[in-house]
This record gives C-alpha cells, structure tokens and sequence, in this order.
C-alpha cells in the first residue's frame, strides 16, 4: 500500500486541526508533510519576522507553488532557493518564477530536503509538522551557519528556544510565527 493513496493518518491530526488545513489531505512517500499554502499576508510577516534584507539567502523547505521565494526576491530583495519534492508542485513554482522574470534571484530544486544542502541559508522557512521539524532539526543545526535565522509557521522546532514568537490572522485564522537563530558554537 502506497502513503499517496491513503489518508492521512493519526499521526497528522493534530495537522489537520489547523484551521486552513484542506478535507481529505493525502501524503507523498518521503514527504514530511502534505502540502498546504500559506496565506500571503503571511507569507510577508513571516519574512518580516525574520528580518530578511537585501543580499540575504531564504531557502524555502517545501516551497509549493514558489509563493515565499518571489516574496523574497520581489518584496525584501533577497535570493531565494525552494526545495519541493513534489514534481507538479516544483513545477508550478518554477513556471511562477519564470513567469515573473525572476530566475535570476529565484531557483526551485525538485527533491527531497532531507537531501539538499542547505548551507548558504541566511533564512530558512518551514510550514512542516512538529514531528517532521524533529526529523529536520539535526540537519539544520549540521549545516547551517551561527545566526541564520529560522523561522517555522505553527509548529515549533522542539529543544531550540525562539527568539520571538508573533501572533498574527489571515482571513480570520490565527497563526504563530516562530523564530529561531541557530546558536553559535560553544
């Protein structure tokens, strides 16, 4: 039996009590989370929050259809770089880069984030799980540089601290905004 065509399980109802989360959601095989889009009012706090500025690298993990990257790049004049390991999904964000001229400041990889590198991150935005953030989290404290910021809509990342947490609404949905830095070295 394939994950893909069953429903999500247990294990992601708390997920699914998300207030924008979609009836009847399936998951991909590797996937650590099924695809939901984040609304643009808060796509632009959560780089806000994250204090994104010109020059400044955003890898968008599970980047759907691109809407974080030309924020980025369009609003905060910054690069962007999404992984997406769904193909009609990575597709969509590439056409939407492209469409908008954006390839020079904008890329969309097709794979799985667990195997990207993400090194040259100076921010990283997650709409992942609580569990999948545990699975993310040693990745992210191996390959990413002192002072990159993180910064995960509704889910925390557990054993990290933020720094700030912001409240905010999109069509009458709350949503929590948590930022991290990873720490320097001891």
């Amino acid at each position: 039996m394939r994950l893909s065509t069953v429903p999500v399980n247990a294990a992601l109802v708390a997920f699914a009590a998300c207030p924008s989360f979609a009836q009847n959601l399936r998951i991909e095989p590797n996937s650590l989370a099924p695809f939901v889009s984040s609304p643009q009012p808060i796509v632009e706090k959560m780089l806000e929050v994250a204090s994104v500025k010109p020059g400044d690298t955003v890898y968008d993990l599970g980047c759907g259809d691109g809407r974080i990257l030309i924020t980025a790049v369009q609003k905060f004049h910054a690069k962007a770089v999404g992984v997406e390991l769904n193909e009609k999904h990575a597709a969509t964000a590439d056409d939407n880069i492209k469409r908008l001229n954006l390839q020079n400041r904008a890329q969309v990889i097709h794979g799985n984030l667990m195997n990207v590198d993400i090194a040259g991150a100076d921010v990283v935005t997650l709409y992942l799980m609580t569990l999948s953030n545990d699975k993310l989290r040693p990745k992210l404290e191996r390959e990413l540089k002192p002072g990159t910021r993180v910064v995960s809509l509704n889910y925390q990342v557990r054993g990290w601290k933020p720094v700030r947490v912001e409240e905010a609404e999109a069509y009458h949905r709350p949503y929590r905004i948590y930022l991290y830095e990873v720490p320097k070295a001891n």
